[in-house]
């Protein structure tokens, strides 16, 4: 009995097959510049503490004052 499969054979398989493994596996982007979508930024500065869409003072003192306004 001829067996044609010897020790490479599985690696040779492996080889063959590790594209299908890889497919859709790409690392989360880290650097902010690279992050494309609202919502992937958002939920990146949430982790990071940050705020984001950054908010002049001028906005916030308005939200303050809606908040002050409708709270009486």
């Amino acid at each position: 009995m001829d067996n044609s499969r010897n020790r490479a054979w599985p690696r040779a398989k492996n080889r063959i097959h590790s594209p299908r493994k890889k497919r859709d596996r790409f690392p989360a982007e880290k650097n902010w510049k690279q992050m494309y979508g609202r919502r992937k930024k958002i939920i990146r500065a949430t982790q990071l503490g940050m705020a984001y869409p950054q908010i002049s003072n001028r906005q916030l003192a308005l939200k303050g004052l809606e908040e002050i306004h409708n709270s009486k």
